[in-house]
């Protein structure tokens, strides 16, 4: 890549952390966005010191209606801000039925309508610039809604599909678009208790998540899941998906409904 700057989202610890570890460590200079300035103060200084990049703290809660607003500003007028990772995010919300109404509407503010918004701020400059990068953090449960809670795989599960249509209108512009899935990740989105409970098969340590989601931007993959050891598997998919399309919108119901034909 070339020298671009990055705001990253969620960036105070865990997986947007290492992003910026990683991304400074490629000459980048980033914009490091979450709620803890202490935290962003902090790692800035860190990455400056060792790194030699500009980075700049700059404190939000993207759930916040004016927070979200100054972020969507920055990027909508920042020329110099080149790439976008959304990474910022919630999850945990237990069963629906004991689900509290106001912890879901935050974790929707979060992981949809941020990602969206943030998004739209930052494409219509970089796709008249022709080149750029957008890297939305979405997860493994957009695909397996069953195995996890309702409204988190819900919400990754927009991100993905966002990200796709993102990337089929912006990638012939110039501009990269990517989705990252990861798995189960060790992170401080899940509690040691939940943890404990995973084989450790199933854990993956986020410094070689973030890695491997590199990786795969290195390779201009639109879809990065940095477990699945066969991309063919979700190529295949995708096919599969895609072979609906011509019976997915017909000007009669199927015959397995026993609706009569209109005369």
């Amino acid at each position: 890549m070339t020298k671009q700057t990055f705001l990253i989202t969620g960036a105070s610890d865990g997986i947007g952390a290492i992003y910026a570890d990683r991304l400074a460590r490629r000459g980048h200079d980033l914009i490091l966005v979450a709620r803890r300035a202490d935290r962003l103060i902090e790692l800035a200084r860190r990455l400056e010191a060792e790194t030699g990049v500009r980075v700049e703290p700059l404190a939000a809660d993207l759930a916040d209606p004016a927070d979200l607003l100054r972020i969507e500003e920055r990027l909508r007028d920042d020329a110099a801000i080149t790439g976008l990772i959304n990474n910022a995010g919630m999850a945990n919300e237990g069963t629906i039925v004991d689900a509290k109404a106001d912890y879901l509407s935050t974790m929707i503010d979060l992981n949809v309508r941020a990602v969206t918004r943030l998004s739209a701020a930052i494409a219509p400059r970089l796709a008249a610039a022709g080149m750029g990068t957008i890297i939305n953090m979405t997860s493994v449960t957009a695909l397996m809604p069953e195995a996890f809670t309702s409204v988190y795989p819900a919400t990754k599960a927009f991100v993905l599909t966002f990200t796709e249509a993102l990337r089929a209108e912006l990638a012939p512009q110039g501009v990269r678009v990517q989705a990252v899935l990861p798995g189960v990740t060790r992170t401080q989105i899940w509690s040691e208790e939940a943890m404990a409970g995973l084989p450790a098969s199933m854990v993956m340590e986020a410094d070689d998540m973030v890695d491997a989601a590199l990786a795969g931007l290195d390779m201009d993959e639109g879809v990065t899941i940095p477990s699945l050891p066969d991309s063919e598997a979700y190529r295949a998919y995708i096919t599969a998906r895609d072979a609906l399309h011509p019976e997915l919108s017909l000007s009669t119901p199927a015959a397995r409904y026993g609706v009569p034909a209109r005369a």
